[in-house]
């Protein structure tokens, strides 16, 4: 495994080659403005305020329970199902604050995808578990589903190894392709924007490999957002970090930067493995 520093030196500058002149606030997809969350009487996220920027791969790092998967699941609203669970602030998405009356939280949830630590597919075939939220969403003709089940399935790296066997029931296939197959369930709805929470964490170091590849190549067309306690892992496959302690933000901004000059002595223990 090579040492954190070497591999932040062979990621690229997000803000040269094609990106240059692309900045942290040039197209904000997200923005959270002084935004809390409660669980009853336990503030979990503490006043934390930053831009996602569209496109980009943006990690969120951290010890335990620190609110990293809390802010996460906060972008969709899937906090909505925790009893107990309320918000002060701001998340906007677009624009809109999410946590508005009028959101549609079902059309919410299909701009903004959720890939969850561990694969849960569903108990069905591979097609139909790919199928599963066009045919909720939309009326579509077979042909029409196909379509999309095979286009979500080569975005996903997936289509090769299961081309031929859409009939068979996702549960048998590998650890590694069942979260391929999530990330490819996620993409068939078209979203915007992938939320990733520890998606690595139950696989095998080659079915990591996979998933941080596959990341590498939606990077652009879609905005993504992972939350890893991997500290390799946020250096290979991140544009930005935050870097979050305790519900606080302590740090946000180019992974490089956080990685080799981070500003705050925080954020230096932990990314060096002085606690956390």
């Amino acid at each position: 495994m090579k040492p954190l520093d070497m591999v932040i030196a062979d990621r690229p500058d997000v803000r040269s080659g094609n990106n240059a002149g692309r900045t942290p606030d040039e197209r904000t997809h997200v923005a959270v403005k002084v935004f809390s969350v409660f669980y009853r009487a336990n503030q979990a996220v503490k006043d934390v305020t930053f831009n996602i920027p569209a496109g980009y791969v943006t990690a969120i790092i951290g010890p335990s329970g620190c609110g990293k998967s809390t802010i996460l699941r906060a972008i969709n609203r899937m906090n909505d199902l925790v009893p107990g669970c309320y918000v002060k602030g701001e998340l906007l998405f677009d624009g809109q604050n999410v946590y508005n009356p009028d959101v549609d939280v079902v059309m919410l949830r299909r701009r903004v995808g959720m890939v969850f630590q561990k694969p849960n597919p569903f108990p069905k075939s591979i097609f139909d578990n790919v199928a599963y939220g066009p045919r909720l969403h939309s009326r579509l003709n077979q042909g029409e589903l196909a379509e999309i089940v095979e286009r979500s399935l080569v975005d996903a790296a997936l289509w090769d190894e299961v081309k031929d066997r859409l009939d068979d029931n996702a549960l048998s296939l590998s650890g590694g392709q069942q979260q391929r197959l999530c990330i490819a369930r996620v993409l068939a709805v078209d979203p915007e924007i992938l939320l990733m929470d520890e998606p690595t964490s139950a696989l095998d170091p080659r079915a990591t490999l996979r998933i941080e590849n596959l990341i590498a190549e939606l990077r652009g067309r879609y905005t993504i957002i992972i939350v890893t306690h991997n500290m390799q892992q946020a250096a290979r496959v991140s544009d930005f970090t935050a870097f979050m302690y305790e519900g606080a933000l302590i740090e946000f901004g180019p992974t490089k930067e956080i990685f080799t000059k981070p500003t705050h002595k925080q954020t230096n223990d932990y990314i060096t493995g002085r606690f956390g």
